[in-house]
């Protein structure tokens, strides 16, 4: 097929890809959010052990926007939205582009709770937007949007399906090949689901609480159809214990010969200010590939990372 004729077969489904960025905005505008716009070069991005930034001259290309957006949170913005472009080196498969586009969303005075009424009724919202409501094709599969949605703790379901528990005896890299391999597959069936309440050491930028015997991190992933579309936080506010998690992870990329970010210090003096927030990120493209039956995110962005323009 010349390349033409492959974009042309696109249309649909990037004019799908319209309606749904479209429905988005209209969800959140109408809810009293600010859609806002962040730098997408940073000379300091979020450290995380496996996600690395590309190189722009000095600085970096965004990983996230999540630092710039929640000094705005800080400063007193209480609801703010913003879709953008994210870079992520080495990132390449099916579900995975080392560019792709995220939905953020943050709320003050919230806590991971108000996020899952958040996903519930944003997907609710986009599906009726563009004639996916209340069930669509995916695959084999018919998807629903309505309720049911199941709550897994991640201790419940690695008991039951990966059968050891990662608060008694975390192993890093057991966890991941379980959670990929045991787990996220049969998730999100037909309605999405999540997952919560993650052991402390995959809290990331979540705050902690304890929870019966353990301690767990307020964090959950939102699956649908086996795929990871959100990931969200109760935020961390304590700044002492962001910067021992931060230096704990620069710690860990130094030694694994990983780029050694610059020390976000802005972020780290805002949150002296920043009050009780929630926040999440929600892949894009990986929902319009739901919504249109696609395979894999080349489907449904205009131009595969590879191509020249």
């Amino acid at each position: 097929m010349s390349r033409r004729n492959v974009l042309a077969a696109k249309r649909w489904r990037l004019e799908m890809r319209s309606r749904i960025l479209h429905g988005m905005r209209l969800f959140f505008v109408e809810r009293g959010f600010v859609e806002v716009q962040t730098p997408v070069r940073t000379p300091a991005p979020a450290p995380e052990r496996h996600i690395d930034a590309v190189r722009s001259e000095d600085r970096y290309l965004q990983t996230s926007p999540e630092l710039y957006m929640k000094r705005l949170l800080a400063a007193g913005y209480d609801k703010i939205f913003q879709i953008c472009p994210v870079f992520r080196r080495g990132e390449r498969g099916r579900r995975h582009h080392p560019e792709f586009t995220l939905l953020e969303w943050y709320r003050l005075g919230a806590d991971s709770e108000a996020l899952k009424a958040d996903c519930r009724d944003l997907l609710q919202a986009v599906c009726a937007y563009v004639g996916r409501f209340p069930r669509f094709s995916y695959g084999a599969h018919l998807l629903s949007v309505l309720p049911p949605w199941e709550h897994w703790t991640v201790r419940d379901i690695f008991l039951e399906r990966a059968g050891w528990d990662p608060f008694q005896s975390y192993d890093a890299d057991r966890f991941t090949e379980d959670l990929v391999e045991k787990i996220e597959p049969a998730l999100g069936f037909p309605a999405p689901a999540f997952l919560s309440d993650y052991p402390p050491e995959e809290a990331a930028l979540a705050r902690l609480r304890r929870h019966g015997d353990v301690t767990v991190a307020e964090r959950f992933e939102l699956y649908w159809a086996g795929i990871e579309l959100a990931n969200g936080f109760s935020e961390l506010t304590d700044r002492r214990e962001q910067e021992n998690r931060f230096q704990e992870c620069l710690d860990r990329r130094r030694e694994e010969g990983r780029d050694v970010y610059p020390w976000p210090q802005r972020f780290l003096e805002s949150l002296d200010d920043l009050e009780a927030a929630a926040g999440i990120a929600l892949g894009v493209d990986r929902l319009v590939m739901l919504l249109t039956d696609a395979s894999s995110m080349d489907e449904v962005t205009a131009f595969e990372p590879e191509h020249e323009p």
